[in-house]
């Protein structure tokens, strides 16, 4: 005869096979413990001889024994599958953000290195710009006097000695690349010459106007040292602080006139290549008395 027993016991086997391979709750609670535990996994096999069931949990595949399960139920696989999910959801979040603040980081420094160096190479400029307008500013020449000479009948004003200087903390001038402008009727321009004859060291006995040797024309002038001393001016046509020249023009020649008659006026510029030019802006008198004539 079947107990009662023998028959719950079979319903109760046949019903945790069926719960084979699926996901399940199960109760656990051990002899002489007040508090049960719960393991959620994938029921896999129960060996009903040995008394164990074995489960595939998150912890990993694992054995229980049969006589410590209170309970057992079929658990949801799509929620812990959700919650698999979720946590994966995460992790790829929490990837991602570290890439996104890598990135940034990269980028940052990429930022900062183009940065430092646009910021070096402006100095470098600001540098080099504020150089160059010092020595523009502080550079050039002035024209302190203004001085004709006439021809023989002291009608007309053939001639011009334009006393320049360097301005005060001037750089050096290159007379080589020094451009006179001059302006009467129309303008004319006049360079330096480099032959023979066009430079000398010192105003000669017989005055300015016949110190050179040569003959001046149309588009180029003389100069003469005044003052030179370590001479700069002569041998290699460099002005510095302290130098002292006196410009020579063909007044007759660059205007291809007589020359200057009296109450005329003219006016020009002496522009070196780095720096303010020296400038005049001349009149020549109503009568010439003598042949050298001072003009205002």
């Amino acid at each position: 005869m079947v107990t009662k027993r023998k028959v719950v016991k079979k319903m109760e086997r046949k019903y945790m096979d069926r719960l084979v391979g699926k996901y399940c709750k199960i109760v656990m609670k051990e002899p002489g413990e007040d508090r049960a535990s719960v393991v959620s996994g994938i029921l896999e096999d129960i060996d009903y001889d040995s008394g164990f069931v074995i489960i595939d949990s998150n912890q990993g595949l694992g054995c229980l024994n049969i006589k410590s399960i209170v309970a057992i139920k079929p658990g949801s696989k799509r929620r812990q599958m959700m919650k698999k999910i979720k946590e994966d959801n995460n992790a790829f979040v929490g990837i991602g953000t570290l890439i996104v603040f890598i990135s940034m980081i990269l980028v940052a420094a990429v930022a900062a290195s183009v940065l430092i160096k646009t910021g070096e190479t402006l100095q470098q400029r600001a540098n080099k710009v504020g150089l160059q307008t010092t020595r523009e500013v502080s550079s050039g020449l002035v024209i302190t006097d203004v001085t004709g000479y006439t021809n023989a009948a002291k009608t007309y004003i053939t001639h011009l000695a334009l006393t320049v200087r360097p301005r005060a903390g001037s750089q050096d001038v290159d007379l080589r690349n020094t451009i006179l402008y001059i302006q009467y009727e129309r303008l004319t321009v006049l360079s330096h010459s480099n032959q023979t004859g066009y430079i000398a060291s010192e105003v000669s006995s017989e005055g300015v106007f016949h110190t050179l040797n040569v003959t001046l024309n149309a588009t180029t002038y003389g100069t003469i040292a005044v003052h030179d001393a370590d001479g700069s001016i002569t041998r290699n046509y460099g002005m510095n602080t302290g130098d002292t020249a006196i410009i020579l023009v063909n007044l007759s020649a660059a205007f291809n006139t007589y020359g200057l008659p009296p109450r005329d006026s003219v006016s020009g510029s002496f522009l070196p290549e780095i720096g303010a030019a020296g400038t005049f802006d001349a009149s020549a008198p109503s009568v010439f008395t003598n042949r050298i004539v001072e003009m205002a």
